[in-house]
């Protein structure tokens, strides 16, 4: 069974979804998730730099981790780690946290699902690169919470790209 084929969303939660290409190796391409010094150098929106950091990267476990926001402010998040498969699969569960690991709503809307589902699957490319396919969805989320999400796909699929061009300018440098 393909990784493709364990994902099971049902059609009426809306999903981002999307891929890209690395010229990285799949085990370096993982291993950019797998430790809090590595993640802190590419993860987040562009000009928001990752102030704190602690990571239990295992199945059971969690990063949680603050971002220094533009206005010199601070949000902070926590991924628990649902499944991690090196070096082709990890699956967490995404929330806005404190900075006590508290789940807290989105700053910006209390409608936001208050966790997401965030699968990474990793392939080979022919050319020795990688492949990243990045799915996300609402995760035990009500109906307004999962309408919320579903306004705003264009935007998160914008904010993902972003990422992933740090992701890959981190790669290039190593």
């Amino acid at each position: 069974m393909s990784d493709d084929a364990r994902i099971s969303v049902p059609s009426d939660v809306p999903e981002i979804s999307g891929t890209r290409l690395f010229e990285a190796p799949r085990p370096l391409v993982f291993d950019a998730f797998a430790a809090p010094d590595r993640l802190a150098r590419w993860f987040g929106p562009k000009g928001v730099p990752v102030i704190a950091s602690q990571m239990n990267f295992r199945p059971g476990g969690s990063y949680h981790y603050g971002l220094r926001t533009q206005d010199g402010g601070a949000i902070w998040g926590l991924f628990e780690y649902r499944e991690i498969e090196a070096p082709t699969r990890i699956v967490l569960v995404d929330s806005f946290s404190d900075e006590n690991r508290g789940l807290t709503r989105h700053p910006l809307s209390e409608t936001w699902p208050l966790k997401v589902e965030t699968t990474f699957l990793l392939a080979d490319t022919e050319s020795g690169g990688s492949e990243l396919t990045l799915r996300a969805r609402p995760f035990e989320a009500s109906a307004e919470e999962i309408t919320t999400f579903a306004a705003t796909l264009d935007a998160q699929g914008n904010g993902w790209a972003g990422t992933l061009e740090q992701l890959d300018a981190y790669l290039a440098q190593d």
